[in-house]
């Protein structure tokens, strides 16, 4: 079931979705401790499930450019704009098309965590911060141990609880 991703629909969805992603990112998160958890993957988690791997890319990194320049912490860097294409881009391969199952979020959120937010991301910050990559990774790798399943459950919850009666809305229109 492929979708035309031009329609009038889609762009306005894909375009709520980078603007919801933006306030997830910049102003909600939950902070435990040591421990921030934001929430601007799941709107693209949700552009991944019903618009497949290039929409959530895309939208993804249009997000991460547009909360760059409305609110910037600090120098833009495009290794992160990389990084957020690259998610966008797993949770589409992993998800679209398919039942949203626990052990397909679950895998979307572990190659996201373990290779795009530890492994690449931790690379972006060396070259920032100046510190070394042992350093960075180890003081990063509890949060993004952690943030696997929180954000399959959330990638689950929001597929079952909101898309699934949006989808069936769409039917009986």
């Amino acid at each position: 079931m492929k979708k035309d991703i031009f329609t009038t629909e889609t762009l306005v969805i894909t375009s709520f979705m980078i603007a919801l992603s933006v306030v997830l990112s910049k102003l909600v998160s939950v902070n435990i401790s040591f421990l921030r958890i934001g929430f601007g993957f799941l709107p693209i988690a949700v552009l991944a499930i019903l618009y497949g791997p290039v929409a959530a890319a895309v939208g993804y990194g249009l997000a991460d450019i547009i909360g760059a320049f409305l609110f910037p912490t600090g120098t833009f860097f495009p290794g992160f704009t990389v990084s957020a294409v690259l998610t966008g881009l797993i949770f589409g391969f992993v998800l679209y098309n398919k039942e949203v199952t626990i052990i397909r979020a679950l895998t979307a959120s572990a190659l996201v965590c373990l290779f795009v937010n530890l492994l690449l991301n931790t690379y972006w910050l060396t070259f920032l911060l100046g510190k070394g990559f042992t350093v960075l990774l180890a003081s990063r790798a509890v949060k993004e141990i952690v943030a696997i399943p929180v954000m399959a459950l959330l990638t689950v919850a929001v597929d079952r609880y909101v898309l699934r009666h949006v989808k069936s809305r769409a039917v009986m229109n």
